[in-house]
């Protein structure tokens, strides 16, 4: 029985259970071969609290397989109804950090906004820059800020406007920076665990108390090499 470790909690109350999500896990709906997030998820608070019964989750968002960081899972339907509206209203708070492939000669503004559309290519099983007057097109918006750079590589800070589906990953591979080990979207750099991506910060307001939460995940072991090495600081 596949349980979270410890290490992978950031927060937990009655009402909600904040998880630094490993590399290679599906939030939810895995097969047998997968590992689960939710269902370790539930593992994990039967144990701990040892229920006899099944154990309610509920999912609010989703990060992608090879996507590691911050999300937050519901302890009850009313939670789970609230911040599913808080996102339905983009109201939550979402900053990523990427590692990506440095372009030769070319420097990146800072602040850069990308304002794109996208549609959902069922055929390759990706999502794809579209026109904006294509029928299935939706509007994509996020800003990139270079936190550091390397010989080839430059670490960005990526805060979301919208939220669709392998949006970072699709517009950041339109400009020819795709996230490293992003094979998916045309990464040619190897990465030791999933993608260079990471969900550093979550940040909204406690469904039921009403407070606000900010929570910051641990970047995964897989980043240690590049951030502890010599980089240049913008």
């Amino acid at each position: 029985m596949i349980s979270l470790p410890d290490t992978s909690i950031i927060f937990e109350d009655n009402h909600l259970l904040v998880v630094n999500k490993p590399a290679d896990w599906v939030t939810q709906g895995a097969d047998e071969s997968q590992k689960s997030l939710l269902q370790a998820a539930k593992n994990y608070l039967k144990h701990k609290y040892n229920k006899p019964g099944n154990v309610y989750l509920g999912v609010v968002s989703r990060l992608d397989k090879p996507v590691t960081g911050a999300i937050v899972l519901a302890r009850t339907s009313k939670a789970a109804a609230r911040l599913s509206n808080q996102f339905r209203l983009r109201q939550i708070h979402k900053t990523y950090e990427a590692l990506v492939a440095k372009l030769p000669n070319v420097e990146l503004p800072a602040p850069l906004q990308l304002i794109d559309f996208v549609r959902k290519n069922d055929t390759r099983q990706r999502m794809e820059i579209c026109a904006e007057q294509d029928l299935h097109a939706k509007q994509a918006i996020l800003s990139l800020t270079v936190l550091q750079e390397g010989d080839n590589l430059l670490h960005l800070q990526v805060k979301l406007e919208t939220g669709r589906k392998h949006q970072i990953r699709v517009q950041l591979a339109n400009i020819d920076c795709p996230v490293a080990g992003d094979n998916k979207y045309g990464s040619n750099l190897t990465f030791s665990s999933g993608i260079a991506l990471h969900s550093t910060t979550l940040a909204f307001e406690h469904p039921v108390l009403h407070e606000w939460l900010e929570f910051h995940a641990p970047h995964p072991p897989s980043w240690e090499p590049w951030l502890n090495s010599n980089r240049t600081t913008r």
